[in-house]
Parts: C-alpha cells; structure tokens; sequence
C-alpha cells in the first residue's frame, strides 16, 4: 500500500488508541481489547521502532507551538478506565519505560455514579492518582457518561466536560487539561466547548495518523483492535497504512458520510435521550 504523505514540513505521529486489554471481554467491548499476549509484543514493537513515546501533553505543546517533540514520537492512550489498567496494563508499560496518557469515564469508575458504558470490569476512581504517581501516566477526561457529545443540548455537553473535569481534579489534587471525546464523536460545537472548558487539548479518533499540523482539539487517533498484530503496530511507526487499511494523515476536512452520519445521531438522540457512544 502507498504510504501517506504528511502536510509540508510536518512529522508523522501515530497516536494508538486502546481500551482493555484482557483475554476475556464482555461481548460488546471484544472488537476493541487485546490480549496481554499481544499486548506485549505490540509494545515491543514500538519500542522496536525506535520512536520516543511522549504523553498527549507534549503533543498538545507542540501543536499550540510552546515546545519542541523529539524527532520520532509516538504517543499511547487508552479510553474509559478499564480494570486492566492500573494493574497489569500500567505494569507492562512501565517496564518498558512507555508513558501514556489514560482518559477517564469519571460515570464509569465512581461508586454510586452511573455512565452508559455497558457492564465491564473497570479501574476506581480512587486508583486514578496511583496511575499517575506509580506508573507516569498521565491523567484526561473521557467525560461523566460516554454519551455522543455531537448530539446533545449545549447545557448537557458543559456539564459532561465540565463535571468529569472537576470529579479527576478533586482526586487528583491537579489541574485536568486534556479530554478524549468518547468514540471521537465531535463537532465544531463541540470543539469550542471543550476548549471554554478549559482543556488544552482534545482527541477524536479519525482511522488516521496524527502529524505536527494536526488540529489541537481533533487530534487524530488509530484504534487499535483485536485483529491487529505487532506487525501493524510496526507499520503505524513506519508512518504507513496497517495491512489492509487506508493511509491517510491528519488534519483533512471530515467527509460527506462523517457528516451526513452526525445529522443522523442528531435527529434519533432528539427522539431517544442521549446515547452510548460506541
């Protein structure tokens, strides 16, 4: 496959997006979870690449021009705060020396709070400081409930940027500055919400890599899934396609059926309530 071409003057960064890592997931979330088998070698793969992996936090500096990244980066996230991650997860990162950025569903990990995640195991909002303090994990928000931020009033999204900001603040005793919007879902709206928030930063997902002209609060993102091999990990830090799948660099404009599909969610969320993004 032809590899992507970056916009003039600006590096390749992958920025790979995970969620479980387990061998044994709920139905719904299995497309979207390794095993820690390969979960291993594709870290392996990474630190095979030579690429010097940085937190979202670097990225951010550099897209809003305050600060330089090494020549190769990468970056590692992983959304919604499954149980996997401040244990084995965490673990296998820090042994390599890998940082990462964990965004999380604050509905999702408090006790008595709810989210529309559907059932998993998941992390405490209480272990959120020991991802930071024992493993160099940097903390964001994925907001309260997981819902389609794109189709929701403007009082609705102030409150999931705004409260799952404050809930990992409170705990973490630090400013919260970065946000993932659950499934990528986002619009210009949302953008500038996010951004009146008070984040930094935001990242969507986009199927694409990210470069050092990417849009600070779209930020491009590969999911990584369960079909996916140490090998595509590889070619993701060679800055081309995964086998089988398009090659394409942020920031490009979204596409009539990215669109056309946002129109859609709208339209049934007005006659249905907020849904799960996923």
């Amino acid at each position: 496959m032809t590899s992507p071409t970056a916009p003039p003057g600006a590096r390749v960064v992958p920025v790979l997006l995970y969620h479980a890592v387990t061998d044994d997931p709920p139905a719904w979330l299995a497309e979207f979870t390794v095993t820690p088998a390969d979960f291993a070698a594709q870290l392996d793969a990474v630190v095979a690449s030579g690429r010097t992996p940085v937190p979202v936090s670097a990225l951010a500096e550099r897209l809003a021009g305050r600060a330089p990244l090494p020549s190769r980066p990468v970056v590692l996230t992983f959304d919604d705060g499954f149980a996997d991650l401040p244990g084995a997860t965490a673990e296998a990162l820090a042994a390599r020396g890998l940082p990462a950025t964990a965004y999380l569903t604050t509905g999702a990990i408090t006790p008595g709070r709810t989210s529309l995640l559907p059932p998993a195991p998941m992390m405490t909002l209480a272990q959120a400081p020991r991802l930071e303090r024992s493993y160099g994990i940097e903390v964001g928000a994925h907001t309260v409930t997981h819902a389609q931020l794109d189709t929701l009033s403007a009082a609705e999204l102030r409150r999931e940027l705004r409260e799952s900001k404050e809930t990992l603040e409170d705990v973490l005793g630090h400013e919260v500055a970065h946000l993932a919007y659950p499934h990528g879902y986002n619009s210009r709206a949302v953008r500038r919400a996010a951004a009146r928030a008070g984040y930094a930063s935001a990242v969507a997902v986009r199927h694409a890599l990210s470069s050092e002209r990417d849009e600070t609060y779209r930020i491009a993102r590969l999911i990584v899934r369960r079909h996916h091999t140490a090998a595509d990990i590889a070619s993701w830090m060679a800055g081309e396609a995964a086998r089988g799948e398009r090659a394409r660099i942020a920031p490009f404009p979204d596409s009539p059926a990215t669109l056309g599909w946002r129109l859609y969610r709208a339209a049934r969320a007005r006659l249905r309530g907020p849904e799960f993004a996923g």
